[in-house]
């Protein structure tokens, strides 16, 4: 399974990487929600993995750009964000997002989450 990194921070990037790639994942890197929809275009991925706050494309919009796309709009999609605001999640819920998790995370937390969000998407035929 290959999932795609979207943060804007490369330290953070590098650490979900590590995490993922220590339980078995494949994964691809995008700064933004623009270089993760050029990426998509030429890469197969399996969940995307995005964070909120980001430079030009944030990860609501990116989720939103997701959903809009024929192609993409049952891409799994977990948020991986600092907000720990309960609008920010019930928005990011309502444009699409399978899963919200609050940073700081773990390795657990975020396999907990992957598996919960493919458990999801095999329940609902996908």
């Amino acid at each position: 399974m290959k999932i795609m990194i979207v943060d804007d921070c490369q330290t953070t990037r590098r650490l979900l990487g590590h995490y993922l790639k220590s339980r078995g994942y494949s994964v691809v890197f995008a700064e933004n929600g623009l270089d993760a929809l050029q990426k998509l275009g030429t890469d197969t991925v399996n969940l995307v993995m995005t964070d909120l706050n980001m430079p030009y494309m944030d990860g609501m919009e990116l989720i939103k750009t997701l959903r809009a796309d024929p192609d993409l709009s049952e891409m799994p999609i977990l948020m991986v964000t600092t907000e720990n605001d309960e609008e920010e999640r019930k928005k990011a819920y309502s444009n699409g997002a399978n899963g919200y998790i609050v940073k700081p995370v773990t390795a657990d937390a975020i396999t907990k989450n992957i598996k919960s969000i493919i458990k999801q998407m095999f329940a609902k035929g996908g």
